[in-house]
Parts: C-alpha cells; structure tokens; sequence
C-alpha cells in the first residue's frame, strides 16, 4: 500500500481548515484579483470617439458606425465586440486622453458567456459635429472640444475649433447666416470639414 507524501497530507489538512482552493462559481460570484486583466469598456464620459482604440486594436474587436439618418442628431456609435476581444490593453495604451480619464479602460469583468453571440457587444454614443456647408462627417464634438481646450489660445486660428468651444459654452449663434454676397468668403466663420475650408480660403481667378 502507497502511503500519501506529507505535502500532500499538508494541502489535504489546509482544505479542511481553509476550505477549497477553488471558488464556488457559479452558485456565488467569482471576485478576481486585483490585478486580474479583465475586458475593457468604454466609459462614456470621458470617451470622445476619436477612433484612436479603433485603429490600434490587433483584434478588430473594435469598430465604429457614423448614423447621419433616422431621429434625433447624427451621431457615432462606438462598438466593442466582447467575443472577439483578447483583453490586450493596447486599446487603453492608444486612448488620447490622459491617465485617469481614458475612454476606454481595461477591467477585471471576466463573464463573458453568451447563448446567443449576436448579443457580445457592447456600445457608446458619441455626437457627430458635421460640416455646415456639405454636411460632411468632421469628427465628434466631444473630440473637437477636446482638442480646442487642449490646444488653447492657438485654437483661434481654426474657426471650426474655437467656434465648437463657443457653441458648448453657449457663445456663439447657432443660426448663423451669410449676409454679404463674397463667393463664401463670410462661410469662413463657420464649423467647416477641410474641402470647404480649402474652397472659402483660396482664391481663384475666375
């Protein structure tokens, strides 16, 4: 007869006392540690849909959808496929914003199972800012904020920028109107995509 080793009367003694080394998942939830890299979510608050996590995801987890029809403002809608996601970082690395205010960050949320697939996603909804003139997509406001408080003073030399400060801060006219017959010119003073921009700033001698 083998006889067991005295490790293993050890760990056979410390379950007893301790109970089991495993957790009891699924009849109570399982607490991760603290440093157990979980999938990542997007926080909406903070998040400006500048599509940075979008283009540095080594998984195509991430994508975005600009909705310019249907009810309500246009807007972005950022989608994160948790089924296809391997919980990587480089999505939180690549964010813009700064440590402790990123727009999307990694969590220790492990659950992930799913009956049905289609529904392994998660989302956040983001206002798009369109070109006043051809309506062309810009980027979100929430980016175009951020990037005019960023850049500070310097952001007067771009109308759309510092026009997207004054409109959140209630400064500026929502309905402005060309009053003077200039080729566009006066479209200058107005939040433009860079084609317009390009078409009110260059002169021609037609």
């Amino acid at each position: 007869m083998k006889y067991p080793k005295l490790r293993e009367l050890a760990e056979a003694v410390k379950a007893v006392v301790k109970g089991p080394y495993t957790s009891k998942f699924p009849a109570e939830p399982h607490v991760p540690h603290k440093n157990f890299r979980g999938q990542p979510v997007y926080d909406a608050d903070t998040c400006i849909g500048c599509l940075a996590c979008v283009e540095a995801c080594p998984a195509d987890a991430l994508a975005y959808e600009d909705i310019l029809e249907g009810d309500g403002a246009p807007k972005r809608v950022m989608i994160h496929y948790t089924d296809s996601c391997i919980f990587c970082g480089v999505c939180e690395d690549a964010c813009v914003r700064e440590t402790g205010e990123k727009g999307i960050v990694m969590t220790n949320e492990w659950n992930l199972a799913y009956f049905d697939r289609s529904q392994a996603f998660e989302t956040s909804e983001k206002e798009l800012q369109l070109c006043e003139v051809c309506g062309a997509v810009i980027g979100t406001k929430d980016h175009m904020i951020w990037l005019a408080e960023r850049l500070g003073e310097m952001s007067f030399s771009n109308p759309t920028l510092y026009l997207s400060r004054l409109k959140k801060l209630g400064l500026a006219d929502d309905n402005i109107s060309t009053v003077l017959e200039d080729d566009g010119r006066s479209d200058r003073v107005k939040i433009l995509c860079a084609e317009c921009r390009r078409k009110t700033s260059v002169y021609t001698d037609e």
